[in-house]
């Protein structure tokens, strides 16, 4: 099994709890509050705490506090390694599935298309 970047497993652990993403998702929109980033979940907030922790160490988010209020936001760039891990996955893929493609719709591969009895278009 091929070993990847410690900060790309990070990220990939960060975003592979269905509340951070969704923090994540919320925090797309603009920076937040702890508290405003609790508010859709049925979770304590120390809970929230420990999900923005895991966010802020993969490098997702970072925070800032103002007298008693932390508010987090997107770090710039953050998700760029997995998006682009991603389309170096998605590309040979394509490529296979567009050959595939090809040869399913040559006219000139009929030995592919045809039943060989009959020599009739398979069905």
């Amino acid at each position: 099994m091929p070993k990847y970047s410690g900060e790309l497993d990070l990220v990939f652990h960060a975003l592979g709890d269905p509340s951070r993403r969704a923090m994540v998702e919320r925090l797309a929109r603009g920076p937040a509050s702890v508290t405003e980033l609790a508010r859709p979940f049925d979770s304590a907030l120390p809970t929230v705490v420990q999900h923005l922790g895991v966010l802020e160490a993969a490098r997702i988010v970072t925070s800032a506090k103002v007298g008693r209020v932390r508010t987090y936001q997107l770090a710039v760039g953050a998700l760029a390694p997995a998006a682009e891990w991603i389309s170096r996955q998605r590309l040979p893929a394509e490529q296979r599935l567009d050959r595939l493609g090809a040869l399913l719709t040559d006219p000139n591969n009929g030995a592919f298309l045809t039943d060989p009895n009959t020599k009739e278009p398979n069905r």
